[in-house]
């Protein structure tokens, strides 16, 4: 079982690597079907191939004309039916990592939460792939405060590490009558300022974590990135004065989280491909803005 996910992984990434060929060979078609639209003459650099690019391009429809990218294959079948991941910690846990890990059952629709107990990553990620789980979460942390989160997509990755920070739990608010209620329905979610193809590619990472919601779910998960450091926020809204009259009550947990890399597969994978990683350098870049603006 493990060759055989190995084996499916690498096809997926030699499809991959056929993509920068594909989206060469359609820009060259594009700039003769331009030219002969246009009655314009064919570009230099292009008329030692045209006569066999012409022929490609009459033998091509509107599904074949443009070359899809394979990138989000990890997510092709994700609207088919709803995720449904598994919750664990790091051994051991404390008290209040397990508190956190309660919370984040609520958060997300579907989850279920394991005690970790003796097991290993691999024998988790074999039960998750065997019983129809979409995503795998860890949470780790580092003296009793959670420190770090890894998100796992089944069956085959990608696999999001996250460093976590200033968590602040339901728990741990004082002022109980201040916050609302913890619901459970579908949230509609709120992604801002990913503005970069990592910022997308974290975005889709995230959503695929949720189903999709009921348009009158009055249920809030917000995602805000603000310098690489993404704020997760918790709302729900009433209309207790109409529509104009909106009153908004966080009821967390509130955290942030800061991504520092993406693996093409999934956590118990040690020979996967790293797709990103933050570096050193980039930490002391101020002006760079990694997710967006």
């Amino acid at each position: 079982m493990h060759r055989r996910n190995i084996r499916l992984r690498r096809e997926y990434l030699y499809r991959k690597s056929l993509e920068g060929k594909e989206r060469l060979l359609y820009e060259k078609k594009r700039k003769i079907k331009e030219a002969l639209e246009e009655g314009k003459p064919i570009p230099t650099e292009l008329r030692n191939e045209e006569a066999a690019l012409r022929k490609e391009i009459d033998l091509e429809d509107e599904n074949t004309a443009v070359p899809r990218s394979t990138i989000d294959d990890e997510y092709a079948n994700a609207t088919e039916k709803d995720p449904k991941i598994l919750l664990t910690t790091s051994r051991n846990p404390s008290a209040p990592l397990t508190q956190f890990v309660k919370e984040l059952k609520i958060v997300f629709p579907n989850a279920q939460r394991m005690n970790r107990g003796g097991q290993v990553i691999s024998e988790i990620i074999e039960t998750c792939r065997a019983h129809d789980f979409t995503d795998v979460i860890l949470v780790h942390e580092h003296r009793g405060v959670p420190d770090g989160i890894i998100i796992s997509h089944l069956p085959f990755g990608p696999t999001a590490y996250f460093g976590l920070l200033n968590v602040v739990t339901r728990h741990d608010i004082k002022d109980k009558k201040s916050i609302g209620t913890m619901p459970e329905a579908y949230p509609h979610l709120i992604f801002d300022k990913f503005s970069t193809k990592l910022g997308e590619r974290t975005v889709n990472i995230l959503k695929h974590l949720f189903p999709v919601p009921k348009p009158d779910t009055k249920r809030i998960i917000t995602f805000a990135n603000q310098s690489d450091y993404i704020s997760f926020r918790h709302h729900i809204y009433e209309k207790h004065g109409g529509p104009k009259s909106i009153e908004l009550k966080e009821v967390g947990p509130r955290f942030e989280l800061r991504l520092y890399q993406i693996k093409l597969g999934t956590m118990d994978q040690d020979e996967a491909q790293t797709e990103w990683v933050i570096r050193p350098y980039m930490n002391t870049s101020k002006k760079q803005k990694l997710l967006g603006d």
